[in-house]
């Protein structure tokens, strides 16, 4: 390894100290599993950092994120399973062999065609799945997992024949929603209220709109206007009746428009 990548030598050994008997008791009792909510929580915050567009941060959350990956590696290595090394072999031989037009003789001129590429190198790899749905993470969130799942599908031709369809589909789940909410059972309509938020998914994706990020963007809408109403409110926000709850929203919406936020 080249002296540029001293400080990651530096890195693995520190990690490997923290785990040994001389090292950190917290360190040494952590497990794949104790560290799986951690593993979550890092790559969150990493994402919050691009979002925010702060580049400082980003390098802090990714050192985070890092650090991760190296104690799951030290982990597994104290285990006898594997190490960093062979984590980073395997990245090696992943991507040398998911882009021949890179590393190889493979021509390959636009994005949409190193997609499609990628995708049935990946097919060749993974001969092990059976179902178009294999390889689907159930530990993402919903909302993405609800998006891959429809991509998967649309890929094996299970698609829609127009939007317009598809705007069926979706105003029939709310009709059978309502139906469900008036037997009042609660297990039907979770079931339908799944299948509105599925269709709606569906939407998403028919107009290349990603729908986790979508959802993201209201909420941080939605926040920002419901803080801007207590900034804006004379009295408690509990003593506010429906129609001053209308009209206090709506001016927050009109200043923060002023604003241009």
């Amino acid at each position: 390894m080249t002296m540029k990548y001293k400080n990651m030598e530096e890195l693995i050994e520190i990690v490997k100290k923290l785990r040994s008997p001389q090292g950190c008791p917290w360190d040494r009792e952590q497990t794949h599993d104790s560290l799986r909510a951690n593993m979550l929580e890092e790559a969150y915050e990493a994402v919050d950092a691009i979002d925010d567009n702060d580049v400082k941060h980003l390098k802090e959350e990714l050192g985070d994120v890092l650090l991760q990956v190296l104690l799951h590696s030290q982990i597994a290595q104290d285990n006898g399973e594997f190490t960093i090394e062979d984590v980073a072999e395997e990245l090696k031989d992943k991507l040398i062999h998911r882009h021949p037009h890179v590393f190889g003789n493979a021509k390959i001129d636009n994005p949409d065609e190193v997609l499609q590429a990628w995708d049935k190198l990946k097919a060749e790899e993974k001969t092990h799945r059976k179902s178009a749905m294999d390889g689907i993470s159930r530990s993402q969130a919903a909302l993405i997992s609800a998006q891959k799942i429809s991509k998967k599908a649309v890929k094996t031709g299970f698609e829609w024949p127009n939007e317009e369809s598809l705007y069926e589909c979706i105003f029939s789940e709310f009709e059978e929603f309502k139906q469900a909410e008036k037997e009042q059972n609660k297990t039907h309509m979770e079931e339908e209220y799944g299948d509105i938020l599925f269709a709606l998914v569906n939407l998403a994706r028919w107009n290349k709109i990603d729908a986790e990020q979508a959802l993201l963007k209201a909420n941080k809408k939605f926040e920002k206007r419901f803080r801007k109403m207590e900034e804006l409110a004379v009295k408690p926000l509990n003593d506010y009746s429906f129609e001053e709850f209308d009209m206090l929203w709506k001016q927050a919406k009109k200043e923060l428009a002023k604003a241009g936020k």
